[in-house]
């Protein structure tokens, strides 16, 4: 595979925010903690390493979650480390998409397992675990119930409510048979449709079955996958539940925090709630809200006096489910983070959460881009090369691709762009001719000008529909490439499923990008197949 770094400020299709944090705008320096890059884990380790944390919870949870699993001597070993003070996470987090949703669910993997293996490298005498948090108290099911495979949709329909990683698998089962026959009957395809099915029909819960299919698919890298609904956890979030409930500082400090981004220019993720709490039953997850002096969940009969949630809190602080405002802060309390790695998005609102951090005394991690990847396989690329286009320009939008195509390719020039500037010297010429004589001319004449350029730009788009017609063929194939690469002029990475990948190349798809991708590589990367 060749690599190509393109750029983040060359890539149209990234957020504002994305762009800044990943170039280093100065204007978001005060709203994180440390540069993104190898040289600030030193001062980041000996941060996290004066905070304390409940390891042997966290490891009898961990413990717990992989009893039904296969055995993995790394993960196994990354497990038991976790006791130790001198053993650190490279943290990242997703919710339990489908089938592991878009292809940045892998790549935010990936991440993480090579950061924690650079970090691990220069820090001798620690030990770096990548650890994968699944958002299992999601509840939003239009975002993580489809998946996109070989230009199907295939969609996940349930009844249930409530947090989708502890709905039921047993909803998959029509799913399963319908991926079973857009897989085909290979015995590649027989061999991938046994790995998913074998992690969602032996587990209970989605999140489960999410937790299993990371493990067969990253297991041998030592990466670890924690779900974080579990009542011994909880309980160490307690006392936020409390000033949650109580004091609500987090509307406050947060609302003040992307206040001030906002006058920056950057857009506000996540707008944060008088109470950003959700109570969570079996089958439900429904916002907490004070009103008239006591605390109601809404959507249903449920209602609490101060006393009565407070008692609630202490007795079962797992029906309690941050959204997300305090998820990374309830995250960072349990795990011994160093980094968190997150999308553009997600890192956008991590930006707004530093003040918060603060306010609770629990240290702030570093941020850190997770790899965005675009897969050229041998037909794009040699498409590209036949069309006469960089990897940077493929990013453009398609008419102006197809544009640049017909003027290289035409017989004569079809650009008038000379021709329009040598017209508007003359109208430049003739205005301060027109102005010396009589000043109320110059608004005729500048008239004239739009008329006059506005003919020439006319007669530029017939020549390049003229031109057009003769690379039909070419034309359409530039279209289809585009299509391919970005699907609905979107990014391929938040599109694509990764089981096309694993059916043509195997594991060496996984192989390849973990090989390819290095800590803090400093733009998007494009791989070409090259052989």
């Amino acid at each position: 595979m060749h690599k190509t770094l393109l750029p983040f400020d060359k890539v149209p299709q990234l957020a504002k925010t994305d762009v800044a944090y990943a170039c280093g705008d100065a204007q978001l320096a005060p709203f994180y903690q440390y540069a993104p890059r190898m040289e600030s884990f030193t001062e980041v380790i000996q941060t996290k390493g004066k905070a304390a944390f409940p390891r042997a919870d966290l490891v009898s949870v961990l413990k717990d979650q992989y009893a039904g699993l296969p055995e993995h001597e790394n993960v196994r070993q990354n497990i038991e480390a976790l006791r130790d003070d001198n053993t650190f996470t490279i943290t990242t987090a997703h919710q339990p998409s489908l089938f592991l949703g878009p292809l940045y669910f892998l790549y935010k993997a990936l991440t993480a397992i090579n950061l924690a293996e650079a970090v691990q490298d220069s820090a001798p005498g620690r030990r770096i675990v990548p650890v994968f948090v699944l958002g299992s108290e999601d509840h939003d099911l239009e975002e993580l119930n489809s998946i996109n495979l070989f230009n199907k949709k295939l969609v996940w329909q349930t009844d249930e409510k409530g947090a989708v990683g502890s709905m039921s698998t047993v909803g998959l089962v029509s799913v399963l048979a319908e991926l079973k026959g857009i897989l085909g009957e290979s015995d590649g395809a027989k061999a991938l449709f046994e790995r998913v099915n074998a992690a969602y029909t032996q587990q209970k819960t989605i999140g489960a079955a999410t937790q299993a299919m990371l493990h067969d698919l990253f297991g041998a890298y030592g990466l670890v996958v924690l779900n974080m609904n579990d009542p011994r956890l909880k309980r160490h979030f307690i006392p936020v539940l409390r000033e949650e409930l109580l004091e609500q500082p987090s509307f406050r400090i947060v609302n003040d925090t992307t206040t001030r981004l906002n006058e920056l220019g950057f857009k506000t993720q996540a707008t944060p709630r008088e109470i950003n709490l959700f109570y969570l039953l079996p089958g439900m997850r429904e916002r907490i809200v004070a009103e008239d002096g006591v605390y109601k969940v809404l959507n249903t009969d449920l209602v609490f006096n101060e006393t009565e949630i407070l008692a609630e809190v202490e007795t079962y602080p797992e029906r309690f489910s941050p959204n997300v405002v305090l998820r990374p802060l309830y995250q960072e309390m349990i795990l011994p983070n160093l980094a968190y790695v997150g999308g553009g998005g997600e890192l956008a609102y991590w930006l707004e959460r530093m003040p918060l951090f603060e306010h609770f005394g629990v240290a702030f991690p570093m941020l850190v881009r997770r790899h965005s990847v675009m897969w050229l396989d041998r037909d794009a690329v040699k498409k590209l090369g036949k069309f006469g286009f960089s990897a940077e320009q493929i990013f453009s939008d398609t008419d102006a691709l197809i544009r640049t195509y017909v003027e290289a390719q035409a017989a004569v020039e079809v650009n008038l762009e000379q021709e329009t500037s040598a017209l508007r010297q003359i109208y430049d010429s003739l205005v301060e001719k027109a102005s010396a004589i009589d000043p109320t001319l110059e608004k005729a004449v500048r008239a004239e000008e739009v008329k006059a350029v506005s003919g020439l730009e006319h007669w530029q788009n017939r020549l390049i529909r003229a031109e057009k017609q003769k690379h039909e063929v070419t034309i359409n194939q530039i279209q289809s490439l585009k299509e391919k690469l970005f699907p609905g002029n979107g990014l391929q990475e938040r599109f694509d499923n990764f089981m096309p990948y694993i059916l043509k190349y195997g594991d060496r798809f996984i192989v390849e990008i973990k090989d390819k991708i290095k800590p803090f590589d400093p733009g998007f990367v494009v791989l070409e197949e090259t052989e």
